[in-house]
C-alpha cells in the first residue's frame, strides 16, 4: 500500500508515522554514515518500495543521497528538520505547554513566542484563550492560531529558515525591537547552566535575543532531552531568564545547577 501522504486525505497519525520513521532513518544514517536498503527494512519493518519512497523524498529535501542499494549522508545533522521533529517527545511537549499557560495570567496580555515544536503547543493551548495578543516569528505557530477571532496574532517579517520554519534576520529583529510583552516564550536546542538557552544558528539566536531583550519575563519550555545540552549559539544569559519548564526525564544535578543561578523550574510528569 502506498503510504505517501497527500494533502488534505491523510490523517495525521499516518503523517507522524512517516516522520517518525524518517527520522529514524536519518539517525541510523547519521550513526554510520551509510546506510543499505536492507538494513533500513529490517529495522523500520516496511517494504522496500516504501523505504525507496522514503529516501526520494528526503534527498529531495537535501537530507541524504541516495546510493545503489542505501544512502549516505550529505553531512552530519546536528539539526533535525522541524517537519520531523512533531513526533518527538510529544506528550511531554503537551505537558509541558499545559504548565507553561497555567503560568500566565489571564485577561489583556501580550505574549511573543519563538519557534520550535513545544513552543507551538504553548500556542494551542493559548488559543481558547481571550485578550491575548501574540507576535512570533514561527510560521508553524501563526498557522495554528492565525484563525483564531480572540487572538491578536502579529507576524514579523524576515528570512524563513528551511530548518525551522522561523523568520530571521533584520526583519523580525526590527518586529521585536519595536514591541513590549509581558512574556517571551522560548524554545531552545539547549539550555544548561553553562551556555544559558542555546540553538544551532547565531542568525536565529540573535532574532531571538531581540525577542528576549523587550519581554517583562523570559519563560523557557524545553523537554528534558535539551537540559545540559549546549550548542552553537546563544539566545539568552540564565540571568536573562526567569521559569524553565521541562519534564521528569531531565537530569536533576543540570536541573539544581540552573536553579541555584535564580531561574524558577517547574517540572511535568513527576
Amino acid at each position: 500500500m502506498d503510504d505517501r501522504p497527500s494533502v488534505g486525505d491523510v490523517p495525521r497519525a499516518l503523517s507522524r508515522k512517516r516522520s517518525e520513521r524518517m527520522l529514524a532513518a536519518l539517525t541510523l544514517l547519521d550513526a554510520g554514515g551509510s546506510v543499505s536498503l536492507s538494513t533500513l527494512t529490517d529495522k523500520l519493518g516496511v517494504s522496500a518500495a516504501t523505504i525507496r519512497r522514503d529516501l526520494a523524498d528526503m534527498e529531495d529535501q537535501g537530507l541524504l543521497l541516495r546510493t545503489h542499494g542505501g544512502a549516505r549522508r550529505r553531512t552530519a545533522l546536528s539539526e533535525v528538520p522541524v517537519r520531523l521533529r512533531d513526533s518527538r517527545f510529544r506528550e511531554a511537549k503537551q505537558q509541558i505547554a499545559r504548565r507553561a499557560a497555567e503560568l500566565l495570567p489571564f485577561g489583556r496580555y501580550s505574549v511573543a513566542i519563538s519557534g520550535g515544536t513545544t513552543t507551538a503547543e504553548v500556542a494551542r493551548v493559548l488559543a481558547i484563550r481571550p485578550e491575548l495578543a501574540i507576535i512570533t516569528n514561527s510560521l508553524t505557530t501563526a498557522m495554528a492560531i492565525a484563525s483564531r477571532p480572540n487572538l491578536k496574532v502579529i507576524m514579523t517579517g524576515g528570512v524563513v529558515r528551511s530548518n525551522s520554519f522561523e523568520a530571521v534576520g533584520a526583519l523580525a529583529e526590527n518586529a521585536f525591537n519595536s514591541i513590549n510583552v509581558g512574556t517571551a516564550i522560548l524554545g531552545t536546542d539547549g539550555i544548561s547552566a553553562r551556555g544559558g538557552a542555546t540553538t544551532h544558528d547565531e542568525t536565529e539566536a540573535r532574532t531571538n535575543h531581540a525577542m528576549v531583550a523587550h519581554a517583562q519575563r523570559v519563560m523557557v519550555v524545553a523537554d528534558g532531552s535539551k537540559v545540559g545540552r549546549l550548542t552553537l549559539a546563544k539566545m539568552a544569559d540564565l540571568g536573562e531568564i526567569h521559569i524553565l519548564v521541562t519534564d521528569s526525564t531531565a537530569d536533576g544535578a543540570e536541573l539544581e545547577r540552573i536553579r541555584a543561578q535564580g531561574v524558577e523550574i517547574h517540572v511535568v510528569g513527576t
